[in-house]
């Protein structure tokens, strides 16, 4: 594929950055599209992003409908066959900030200030329309072959909510339209397995008006909660982690010392207790630090691993929550571990396969980032490269390839995060672990050595989940509201033919409730046909059809909620299978 740079060369493009190059041409694409259909456009930011693009527009008062989405596809699709050449060419700064001008590009000429080093700036122009831009394009407009605008949202100029909120209009761009079909069919997947969706439908959560961002855990979503917690606390258990539980609201002398005060009080709930300010936690690992403070430690007590289940609130913005994805208060499933240097690499073995044992139970591949010192770090470069090699190397010991992210460190020590790949082939970054020289100095934190001497231990943050609540919206899409049997909320469904097997049934999931297991008996007047497609729509796993044969024989009919037919087996084997199944978390 052939593409036009800056400097108005034009050459072969590297595979692996073709995606990129006609995503961020489409953008461009599409915002001549919108400067045909609507002149008073003023255009901030148009990226390519993973699958496909967006621009950010400024549209003055006009609200744009799904009409007028398709009208913009429809413009860009006759831009494409117009086969128009882009053409690239460089101006001096005030050559520039005059032609942005002269187009009525504020946001342009509000960005050039900000490039303030800057003495030339490069653009390109297909047809009538011009853009500031970097590039690298494609050569000729009719090299867009596949793409389709999906949907529109808000966005606030420089994400700063103290600007104006833009309409920002996104769109897919593909090589060949079967991927393109291939990705909205994809796309159509994921809207059937929408967690808020599914969470409605299924009786799990819920989001009120009276609570933005704060989720309302219904019957069922609490099974679903503490099954996910009690599997957690055994996996910790497992890996000799004790667990602690620090205070919501702390003095905001804490926060001042461990530096979120400084660097993070606009997202931190704040309040005035006897005339003093304090803080809701948006994290745990400073009360942890206050735990191990409490009493004096020897170098014989590390690794210090303590887990923490700790309910954290943070400020999101409104326009950022989403389901369970993004909300202001959530379960953050914690870990901080307080160790000598020495023990680094060990420790990170340790985490790395417990965060492999976990991940492999759900079928959740994944793969793993090694972010490195960025320029704003504080430490020496040696500890930093002492570290850096320790994460890198406990990796590959068990087997695992890392990628490496150049300088997106935390500015306190480098970090591994791990990104999770659902049935859909979406990533989420889930579990995280952190190497931490800052905090533990900045409270003074030290044990006693083999020495004798006193010395500043490192501290890990890492997580597992991540937080409850997003690892349940991921995983409730990744099933699609389908769990495991040992997850499922209700595991068995009774379903009697009719009334004369009423009592049956009841004997039947007293036994099943007896043995541990999540039942309940549909004992409604409805024809059995009725009665096993709602339970099929529950998504629960097996139904237990009984009639006067079954009551007869002491048995059961097994039917599963993809609609296989097991046949009648005896209350016995059936409970003896079941248990089985959910003793191994199959």
């Amino acid at each position: 594929m052939k593409i036009i740079y800056r400097d108005g060369t034009v050459g072969e493009c590297p595979q692996e950055e073709e995606l990129h190059v006609l995503r961020h041409s489409a953008a461009h694409i599409m915002a001549q599209a919108i400067k045909r259909l609507y002149p008073e456009a003023d255009f901030a930011f148009g990226p390519a992003t993973q699958n496909g693009f967006y621009y950010d527009v400024d549209l003055g008062d006009r609200k744009l409908g799904p009409e007028d989405l398709e009208a913009i596809e429809k413009e860009m699709k006759k831009i494409v066959k117009e086969n128009l050449p882009f053409k690239a060419f460089m101006l001096g700064r005030e050559d520039a900030k005059k032609l942005m001008a002269e187009r009525g590009e504020k946001y342009k000429l509000e960005h050039m200030e900000d490039l303030a080093e800057e003495s030339e700036f490069s653009f390109f122009q297909q047809g009538e329309y011009v853009d500031m831009c970097l590039g690298p394009h494609l050569c000729y407009t009719k090299a867009l072959k596949a793409f389709k605008i999906t949907q529109q949202s808000g966005a606030y100029w420089k994400d700063d909510s103290k600007n104006k909120m833009l309409t920002r209009i996104n769109g897919v761009a593909f090589r060949t339209t079967q991927e393109l079909d291939e990705y909205l069919e994809r796309l159509e997947e994921a809207k059937k397995r929408d967690h808020r969706r599914l969470g409605r439908e299924l009786g799990l959560f819920a989001f009120r008006d009276e609570a933005p961002g704060f989720p309302f855990y219904l019957p069922k979503g609490m099974v679903l909660k503490n099954t996910l917690i009690d599997y957690w606390r055994g996996v910790h258990k497992k890996w000799d982690y004790v667990e602690i539980s620090t205070p919501q609201i702390m003095r905001r002398t804490l926060w001042e010392t461990s530096g979120h005060w400084d660097h993070y009080k606009d997202n931190m709930y704040t309040t005035v207790i006897d005339g003093e300010d304090f803080a809701i936690k948006p994290m745990n690992c400073p009360g942890t630090i206050l735990v191990y403070d409490l009493e004096p430690h020897s170098y014989k007590e590390l690794p210090m691993r303590c887990a923490e289940l700790g309910l954290v609130h943070r400020h999101e913005l409104s326009g950022a929550l989403h389901g369970m994805f993004r909300v202001r208060c959530f379960t953050q499933d914690d870990a901080h571990i307080l160790l000598a240097k020495e023990q680094i690499r060990d420790e990170v073995v340790r985490i790395a396969s417990l965060f492999d044992e976990v991940y492999s139970l759900f079928g959740l591949p994944y793969t793993i980032e090694l972010s490195t010192m960025p320029e704003d770090h504080i430490g020496s470069v040696e500890d930093w490269d002492v570290a850096t090699a320790a994460l890198a190397d406990a990796i590959t010991s068990i087997g695992k390839e890392y990628i490496v992210n150049p300088g997106d460190g935390a500015f306190y020590g480098p970090k591994l995060d791990f990104h999770i790949q659902d049935c859909l082939g979406r990533t989420w970054q889930c579990g995280t672990i952190q190497l931490d020289y800052q905090l533990p100095g900045r409270f003074n934190l030290e044990y006693t050595g083999s020495d004798g001497e006193k010395y500043c231990p490192v501290m890990i943050h890492r997580v597992v989940f991540g937080s409850i609540e997003r690892f349940i919206g991921i995983i409730t899409e990744h099933f699609g509201g389908a769990f495991p049997v040992w997850l499922s909320p209700v595991q068995i469904k009774v379903l009697p033919i009719t009334d004369r097997a009423s009592d049956y049934a009841k004997e039947v999931a007293a036994k099943l409730d007896g043995l541990g297991v999540r039942v309940e008996t549909d004992l409604r007047n409805e024809k059995i046909g009725y009665k096993i497609r709602e339970a099929q729509m529950q998504k629960i796993p097996y139904m237990l059809v009984v009639g006067d044969k079954e009551r007869e024989n002491g048995t059961v009919a097994v039917r599963t909620r993809s609609g296989e037919d097991l046949g009648a087996m005896s209350l016995d084997d059936f409970a003896a299978k079941l248990l089985e199944e959910i003793r191994e978390k199959k």
